[in-house]
């Protein structure tokens, strides 16, 4: 089975999805990464689905699941790369994909949590 790689740049978690997933490797992927999350104390994941040419529902659910444990984790989740046809797909098959965050690229995903941050110290500091 093949692993996801889980890079890790500052205390943001990137994980670039380059192979089809199946069951066992979106399963081994959630647990490796909420591992991470915890051993590295990440306030950020970015999921990259730039390679993902086709989704179905079950990518669909497994990148919300992702979202809602590394929410609980308290690691924001945003999701890049996303392909105009992947959006259309999901938009297709009623997935909203809630609490998920979405951004053009890495860069511009990486902006959006260093926002969310300064956010949420912001409000913390009032």
């Amino acid at each position: 089975m093949d692993r996801v790689p889980i890079l890790k740049l500052g205390d943001i978690l990137i994980v670039s999805i380059q192979i089809d997933l199946q069951d066992q490797s979106v399963l081994a992927l959630q647990e490796d990464l909420s591992e991470q999350v915890v051993a590295t104390g990440a306030r950020g994941v970015i999921i990259d689905i730039s390679a993902v040419e086709i989704v179905d529902s079950f990518i669909g659910r497994m990148l919300a699941t992702i979202a809602g444990i590394s929410r609980m984790l308290d690691a924001e989740t945003v999701v890049v790369g996303m392909r105009p046809a992947v959006a259309i797909t999901l938009v297709e098959l009623g997935l909203s994909l809630g609490g998920v965050r979405t951004a053009l690229n890495l860069e511009k995903g990486v902006a959006l949590l260093n926002h969310i941050e300064s956010v949420q110290i912001a409000s913390a500091t009032r």
